[in-house]
């Protein structure tokens, strides 16, 4: 399974600081549940990857609008 292969997975992603001083990403399915720690730079790097994404993911949606 690729990025772009689509899923009938669903899952709740849950985001928040830990009492450490860290970041939590939370993912939790039916069958399993992934806690993934962050120092808050890696926090910071993984943000900014998302706004990326979502910009690129902008873009392609536009030109696929125009088509």
């Amino acid at each position: 399974m690729g990025i772009n292969s689509e899923s009938d997975v669903t899952a709740e992603l849950q985001i928040g600081p830990t009492t450490t001083g860290g970041v939590r990403l939370f993912v939790k399915t039916d069958l399993f549940e992934v806690p993934m720690d962050f120092d808050p730079d890696e926090a910071e790097e993984i943000a900014e990857e998302l706004r990326s994404a979502a910009a690129l993911a902008r873009q392609q949606k536009k030109k696929s609008r125009k088509n």
